[in-house]
């Protein structure tokens, strides 16, 4: 008896821990991940203007121009950025943080959108030797107001150059790299850096009404809820 507690305890911490594997891989899927998405399943998307929470004045537009390709290409309808910004400005309603917190029955009935994309910019700078991002992203329902989706994604584009003659000529070499990332850092457009951060965000949404896998991608694993990359 005395040593068949032990193993009974030692089998009880076997099953738990399997269990608790089998709920992690669970947790991983589209499907349990992005349950609400599937629930709402919206059809047409409406991108908003971008909240801006920092110092870089041209974050908001350039970060706008950039979300609605990986939507379309995941097999959503989104209504045209051009459009949707006039007629956002004709009605003074450009700033997004009036509308984030708010009822959404008019963008439905106005764009006819079954979901508002917000996006929220908290980090968009020049660092080092490149550009960092930190950007969060949320859908949310025109029919409940409700989150679908939230994911936050910390990016950091780097843009240092390896070059081959500076790297052999000590400090001069280095300050001869360090001018050569400076200036790929001021040419490079920073929307370059949004871009990528879109990507690794949306690459993951559940397959809208217009993609052959819509409602077949519930399996598909699923990636970590926020996201932390370092790209060249």
């Amino acid at each position: 008896m005395k040593r068949l507690i032990p193993r009974l305890i030692a089998l009880s911490f076997l099953a738990a821990a399997v269990c608790s594997c089998s709920t992690m891989n669970q947790a991983l899927t589209r499907e349990s991940q992005y349950s609400a998405m599937y629930n709402d399943m919206p059809a047409t998307i409406l991108v908003m203007p971008p909240i801006n929470n920092t110092a870089n004045v041209d974050a908001k537009d350039l970060l706008y121009t950039s979300i609605s390709r990986p939507l379309a290409e995941a097999g959503y309808y989104v209504i045209s950025p051009l459009l949707a910004m006039d007629v956002l400005k004709a009605e003074s309603a450009y700033d997004s943080e009036l509308f984030i917190d708010k009822p959404l029955k008019k963008f439905k009935e106005f764009f006819g959108a079954d979901a508002v994309v917000f996006s929220q910019i908290d980090t968009w700078a020049k660092k080092g030797f490149g550009i960092e991002t930190k950007i969060r992203y949320i859908i949310k329902s025109t029919k409940t107001d409700e989150i679908i989706f939230d994911r936050t994604c910390d990016l950091y584009l780097d843009l240092s150059q390896n070059s081959a003659s500076g790297s052999g000529l000590g400090v001069l070499g280095a300050l001869v790299d360090l001018a050569v990332s400076a200036i790929a850092t001021a040419t490079t457009e920073h929307i370059e850096a949004a871009r990528m951060a879109n990507y690794y965000v949306f690459k993951d949404i559940p397959r809208g009404k217009y993609s052959p896998l819509y409602f077949q991608d519930k399996g598909v694993a699923a990636d970590k809820k926020d996201i932390r990359k370092t790209v060249k």
